[in-house]
């Protein structure tokens, strides 16, 4: 393999075009002192937010200052991630982000102050005219009034904020610095120390005995850690617990849903729903189970390859191509604004020595969006294209059709427009896929992210979901507690077919997610989301891609569940869980037929 370029090699047309957000590093640090001095015009405003015109002229300043510093800060670090290593530029990030943590700091006292006048006067000046503008603002501080306390108390829960950090932490020094795992031996009979990273690769293994060997030393590794294991977790729910009794929810699950202003029922809701498909999931597991050939499918054969690995050499070019013409159903603007995407410096294309891994989609108000890959010419590179650029159009669409308060989409919708672009361009790619070995690949590769995206997080969303519910009951929750309810879980949803390896019932213990509780939950109604997008596209053609660019236009101009309701998707009820789950049977029928020929 040629060696990695050095950035000043990378060719300018493979570039993004960071000059679009900042001429030149004086024009940064001219908008630099400038927010400097407007810091300054922000504490005059304290103490005199108790009328109209005082509190529309703080949130203007503050929306200026907020929009400049996101700006820097987007610049700095995107100039950062182009080469980690360049130190002009790690000075520049720093800079950045201090200067993010004074802006935070200056106007902290505005909520409050305003959340200290009493409901009467709160609901008036969410009517004043001055503040038609601020609307949204003044009725979401409203919501939360009934959570907010008293200064002291507030105060107080402040300063423990950083002991409420410690089962994360102490989780992530565990798991990541001082757990050690034994030596497994590899296809080729070598010994090699397991890890995270390689854990997966062991499970991919041809081999069945490697695949077990590294499943059963993973496992053990946890189970001898299960006590002090069981009480980092035990404390996350603890602290998850003590938040909700302080701040008056009713629940730990009540309050995190509380943020975005999701109702519990779509939390239960998809539980309820999945369980109803889930002969579908133990179907896709007979399935495999013929496919890879074996008398018993077990827990360490879930990423078994069940096709010989089907190479896709696929340039940037042709993945620009492919990407384009399997988004035709969105439109010509949708498209037009894609084109603009690729030509026009938005995107950041291949890795260069000291560039940033992975990939994202991110940029500032009031300029276009920007996109860093570190591409490689095969179909997981094609795809992150889709899913980034799905990103981008989304907050394109956004920030040229809301102010900037209203503009910010949240995590709830965020994978939304990235997941729909990486559907069409699945179910393009398999209405063209002539070879039999192609289609086979392509339907595992997209049959493996609904049980891993649907399924498999729904599932954890209901082991977080009862821990919960047993600790708000007064029940212990003990290392034997947490494997019994995990290994219980993994039966229901593998189904009889499966053999449930006892090992598994440790899993529990190595899931990061778990510490930012009731997360998860998200993945599996954004992807059903998107795929019931893509069905409707699909099947109804422009007034169901109308509704979706309304979608993306909407931004954060609403609450999330009402901006998914208007396009069309209503997360409140099954059917959009349903339709999603309508494309996977699809999916496993095509497999199905493959199988039997």
């Amino acid at each position: 393999m040629s060696q990695v370029p050095k950035r000043s090699e990378t060719p300018q047309e493979h570039r993004w075009k960071l000059e679009d957000l900042y001429a030149n590093q004086a024009a940064w640090d001219a908008e630099y002192s400038k927010v400097k001095r407007m810091l300054g015009e922000v504490a005059a405003f304290q103490g005199k937010l108790n009328n109209a015109d005082a509190i529309a002229k703080c949130f203007t300043l503050d929306d200026d200052i907020s929009l400049l510093t996101e700006r820097l800060y987007v610049y700095a670090n995107m100039r950062h991630h182009e080469d980690t290593a360049e130190s002009a530029y790690q000075a520049l990030s720093d800079k950045s982000k201090k200067l993010s943590v004074e802006v935070s700091e200056a106007t902290s006292f505005i909520t409050p102050e305003i959340l200290s006048l009493t409901e009467a006067e709160l609901t008036a000046l969410t009517n004043a005219p001055e503040l038609a503008k601020f609307k949204r603002t003044l009725t979401e501080m409203l919501r939360q009034k009934p959570h907010i306390l008293s200064k002291n108390e507030e105060s107080l829960l402040a300063q423990v904020g950083n002991v409420s950090q410690a089962p994360n932490t102490i989780f992530g020094m565990l798991n990541n610095a001082d757990l050690k795992f034994p030596k497994v031996k590899n296809e080729q009979g070598e010994e090699v120390e397991l890890s995270h990273g390689r854990y997966i690769q062991f499970l991919e293994s041809r081999k069945q005995e490697v695949r077990r060997d590294a499943f059963k030393a993973m496992y053990d590794t946890y189970g001898k850690w299960k006590n002090t294991l069981a009480a980092t977790l035990n404390a996350n729910v603890t602290k998850n617990l003590f938040y909700a009794k302080a701040r008056h929810y009713p629940s730990a699950l009540e309050m995190s849903l509380f943020g975005d202003n999701i109702p519990q029922s779509v939390y239960d809701n998809l539980i309820g729903t999945i369980h109803e498909f889930l002969p579908l999931m133990h179907r896709y597991m007979d399935l495999r189970k013929k496919l890879l050939k074996l008398d018993e499918l077990h827990m360490y054969d879930l990423f078994a390859p069940l096709v010989d690995e089907f190479d896709m050499e696929i340039s940037y070019e042709d993945a620009k191509k492919k990407v384009y013409d399997s988004l035709a159903p969105l439109g010509d603007d949708y498209r037009k604004v894609l084109q603009e995407g690729f030509d026009k410096g938005w995107i950041d294309i291949y890795e260069n020595e000291g560039k940033r891994s992975g990939a994202y989609s991110w940029g500032a108000f009031g300029t276009h969006p920007y996109v860093l890959l570190n591409h490689k010419d095969n179909l997981n590179s094609m795809f992150t294209l889709a899913h980034e650029m799905g990103h981008a159009l989304h907050s394109y669409y956004s920030d040229n059709n809301q102010e900037y308060r209203d503009a910010q989409y949240t995590i709830f919708l965020a994978e939304v427009a990235s997941t729909l672009n990486e559907a069409l361009l699945m179910h393009d790619m398999l209405e063209k896929a002539t070879d039999p070995k192609e289609k086979m690949y392509l339907l595992t590769y997209y049959a493996d992210q609904f049980r891993t995206t649907v399924f498999r997080q729904t599932m954890f969303a209901e082991f977080e979901k009862i821990i919960h519910a047993k600790a708000e009951d007064g029940e212990a929750l003990t290392p034997q507690e947490f494997s019994k309810i995990y290994y219980d879980l993994n039966v229901q949803y593998y189904g009889k077919g499966m053999v449930v390896d006892k090992d598994i019932e440790m899993e529990w213990a190595r899931i990061p997610h778990f510490y930012t509780s009731f997360y998860v939950y998200k993945y599996a109604t954004g992807f059903s989301a998107a795929t019931s997008f893509a069905k409707q596209i699909l099947d109804e053609g422009k007034p169901a891609v109308d509704r979706y660019l309304g979608f993306l236009k909407s931004g954060g101009s609403d609450y999330s569940i009402n901006i998914l309701k208007k396009a069309g998707v209503d997360m409140s009820s099954p059917e959009p869980i349903r339709q999603a789950m309508s494309v996977f049977e699809g999916l496993i029928e095509q497999m199905e037929q493959l199988t039997s020929k």
